[in-house]
């Protein structure tokens, strides 16, 4: 089996040769188990010209508890393309990394990159396999955004895409934001979002979405400027993924405090 894959999905590989490994085939104890393990909160995607930005804030909770304050819940899926999570935070880690392997794979067999849409599609199926815990409360949403290499116009390549617990996938328009907190980041998102935004300016208004989020939920977590933690923020482009240096987050989440010391309301 090992040495004739045939199959460029791994997860269809992984069902035939150890089911026992996917996160959604795990036998769970009966009763609800959404307190039992941390959970992460609020992830933000802007599409922005040529390209798309995603932030996070760092902080999982349990229950009424900080479970970690620096966890981080957003990668690079591929070369082109990011992936943040909410929810249950260790089956998120979990399927955030088959979820690369799986894209990896189908690179190798085929020999070809999956369109966008095709890895919005491949995320879709794999969280549809977790239902089942899903229904017991270890629920995961992610949050997928890319560069489209096929967009016909590459000022507007940024595609972003929701889901549900289900697995149904949906493209979203300019943005979105998923967690506890992205009822509060959206709401700051929907006044201050333009199209055509650079990618510097999407960037500052991740951060400052996050931060309204964090003032209103208690489960998200702000700018920590005494612990020097900031939000993990990652852009997508022609070029690539690439993620913001510590000290780059930390030049504009300073800056979105020291404006909001003036006027709180932002």
């Amino acid at each position: 089996m090992f040495t004739n894959a045939g199959t460029s999905s791994f997860t269809a590989f992984l069902s035939k040769v150890a089911p026992e490994m996917l996160p959604g085939r795990r036998p769970l104890p009966p009763g609800m188990a959404a307190d039992m393990a941390p959970h992460a909160t609020t992830i933000v995607a802007i599409s922005a010209s040529g390209g798309v930005v995603m932030a996070g804030d760092r902080r999982a909770t349990m229950g009424n508890l900080i479970a970690q304050r620096d966890i981080e819940k957003v990668h690079p899926a591929d070369a082109y393309s990011l992936v943040g999570i909410a929810g249950t935070a260790g089956i998120g880690i979990e399927l955030m990394r088959l979820f690369q392997v799986e894209l990896e794979h189908y690179e190798k067999i085929e020999g070809a990159m999956l369109s966008l849409d095709g890895k919005a599609n491949r995320l879709a199926s794999m969280i549809r396999g977790n239902l089942g815990a899903a229904m017991q409360g270890l629920a995961v949403i992610p949050l997928f955004a890319g560069f489209d290499l096929a967009a016909a116009d590459p000022a507007r390549a940024g595609r972003i895409f929701s889901f549900d617990v289900t697995g149904g996938p949906y493209e979203e328009t300019g943005y979105d934001a998923i967690g506890s907190g992205s009822l509060f980041a959206k709401s700051a998102l929907k006044k201050r979002f333009r199209a055509g935004l650079s990618i510097d300016d999407a960037t500052r208004l991740a951060v400052e979405a996050l931060y309204d989020a964090a003032d209103d939920d208690t489960a998200t977590g702000g700018p920590d400027l005494t612990r020097r933690i900031y939000p993990v923020v990652m852009t997508a482009t022609a070029e690539g993924t690439h993620r913001l240096t510590d000290a780059e987050t930390a030049a504009i989440a300073e800056g979105v405090v020291s404006g909001r010391m003036e006027n709180p309301g932002g």
